[in-house]
């Protein structure tokens, strides 16, 4: 039989301390995940890692089916706080001193929301600027508007 008062002490008992029915444990490749997607899905970030971090990621993410979320991201774990480490490409015309705020706050509340963990910083390092006219040769065919330089196969 369980006294009303233990109830009480437990239900008191403050996050930091020791559960009395076990520990949980957070692996780095959580905190890793749940970081690249908040990130990810923060307007105006193209992508993240470096291309051999994104070509390996994209080969190893087709034969396993994972999603590789958090593919570029790298964290140091502790028993109360994290740290992130990313490396991002913006989209052109973004302010990345704006967008790295943003990142901050949407990695910072997704991972202290997930985890209870704090995140005690967040180091963005950007290393490139996506140009949509690069590369966007997969948006809708015929629907550019290159002006008829006529540097697209089609």
């Amino acid at each position: 039989m369980v006294d009303i008062e233990d109830r009480t002490k437990a239900t008191d008992r403050k996050a930091d301390e020791p559960s009395a029915r076990g520990t949980t444990t957070i692996a780095d490749s959580v905190i890793s995940t749940i970081a690249g997607i908040a990130i990810r899905e923060t307007e105006g970030v193209h992508s993240i890692g470096r291309g051999a971090t994104k070509a390996v990621g994209a080969v190893t993410g087709r034969l396993s089916g994972s999603s590789g979320a958090g593919r570029g991201v790298k964290v140091e774990v502790g028993e109360k706080q994290t740290a992130i480490d990313v490396d991002v490409e913006v989209e052109y015309g973004i302010p990345i001193h704006e967008l790295a705020d943003q990142i901050r706050v949407h990695a910072t509340d997704a991972v202290e929301t997930m985890t209870g963990l704090e995140v005690v910083e967040i180091n963005i390092n950007v290393f490139d600027v996506h140009v949509p006219s690069d590369d966007d040769g997969d948006d809708s065919a015929g629907g550019g508007s290159d002006g008829g330089s006529g540097s697209r196969v089609q």
